[in-house]
């Protein structure tokens, strides 16, 4: 995350899908505290739970052993969940593009698009290990 964020909440889950409820729980406390436009509410449920998803399906392979860390940091003009896994994470720079004729297809692949066109920036850090999501208020 950018400097001068500070964290106001955080949220450690299992990688297990029974858990993502916790995560969109928290969502909505955070955005209800930060006043969050509902017109862009549904960009910030979608693009946080795709990460979460991603996390526990690609990061930690679906291994309820390990955790995923979920964050909040807000700062004047923007807020920001970051989202972080256990996994080896991944190359990020090298992502196919899903909206390529031999990707269209595909069952899986879009949720990095997906995300990066609901938020406002996406930025990864550790090897790909964490996401971090901003959304300018």
């Amino acid at each position: 995350m950018k400097e001068g964020f500070s964290i106001i909440d955080s949220l450690e889950i299992n990688s297990d899908f029974q858990e993502v409820p916790k995560v969109e729980a928290l969502i909505d406390k955070v955005c209800g505290e930060l006043g969050v436009n509902e017109d862009f509410y549904g960009n910030v449920l979608i693009a946080v739970t795709e990460a979460v998803n991603n996390a526990i399906i690609h990061g930690n392979k679906n291994r309820s052993d390990l955790s995923v860390a979920v964050a909040v940091g807000d700062r004047p003009e923007e807020f920001c969940f970051s989202v972080e896994d256990r996994g080896d994470g991944f190359d990020f720079n090298n992502l196919p593009d899903p909206t390529a004729p031999e990707n269209i297809l595909k069952e899986n692949g879009r949720g990095i698009f997906l995300m990066k066109n609901l938020a406002d920036e996406l930025e990864f850090e550790e090897a790909g290990r964490k996401v971090n999501i901003y959304f300018v208020k």
